[in-house]
């Protein structure tokens, strides 16, 4: 789901630009703040549904592309509240009326955990030259029971039973880090996060 971004590491003397490494940070908005292009809308939009909950783990991804109308970004941020899973994404869409020619499409969403049926994490776990362990890699999926595709299959013709059937395939969500996306700090975070997850979900 997601591609490579060019990320920079944190800067010294306190002074950041958007996509410095989030990992040591622990407070959404400091996290957020160092590495979102828009970190007042995201903030606008997940405090506006937080309230006055507490964060209790969170995950954020940023994504470059770059088209030959130039560099497009995708931010998105995953904050669990302890009863809730908060997803808020923002998408840079092209607009010629506005003023720089693009406007930010903000989207937030929200799902108790009671909704998510499924927990998935794989860790890519390898060596460094001492021999100590090195997790070089994370893949967590969150599955729903909503659906998100259905899709009608046609009879078998050869069959005796003219009985058509529909694919269900339900809601999913997809989150992903490596060495290369995002660096080791990132990794522990998300398998954090993957594990609270874990740990909350109604068994």
């Amino acid at each position: 789901m997601f591609s490579k971004a060019t990320r920079s590491r944190p800067a010294a003397g306190g002074s950041h630009t958007a996509g410095t490494d989030w990992s040591p940070y622990g407070r959404l908005e400091d996290a957020a703040g160092v590495y979102f292009l828009h970190a007042d809308v995201a903030m606008d939009a997940i405090t506006g549904v937080l309230g006055r909950r507490r964060v209790r783990g969170f995950t954020l991804e940023r994504v470059v592309d770059l088209t030959e109308a130039g560099a497009s970004v995708w931010q998105e941020a995953a904050v669990c509240d302890g009863r809730r899973l908060i997803l808020w994404h923002s998408e840079e869409l092209a607009d010629a009326s506005a003023p720089g020619g693009t406007v930010l499409d903000s989207s937030v969403q929200v799902l108790p955990l009671e909704a998510i049926g499924h927990v998935g994490m794989r860790t890519l776990v390898g060596r460094d030259d001492l021999g100590r362990r090195v997790d070089r890699g994370v893949y967590l999926v969150l599955a729903t029971a909503m659906p998100h595709e259905l899709s009608a299959v046609a009879a078998d013709p050869d069959s005796a039973l003219p009985v058509a059937s529909a694919k269900f395939r339900p809601e999913a969500f997809r989150f992903s880090k490596s060495l290369d996306d995002g660096g080791a700090g990132q990794i522990a975070r998300l398998i954090d996060f993957g594990r609270l997850l874990g740990r909350l979900v109604p068994g």
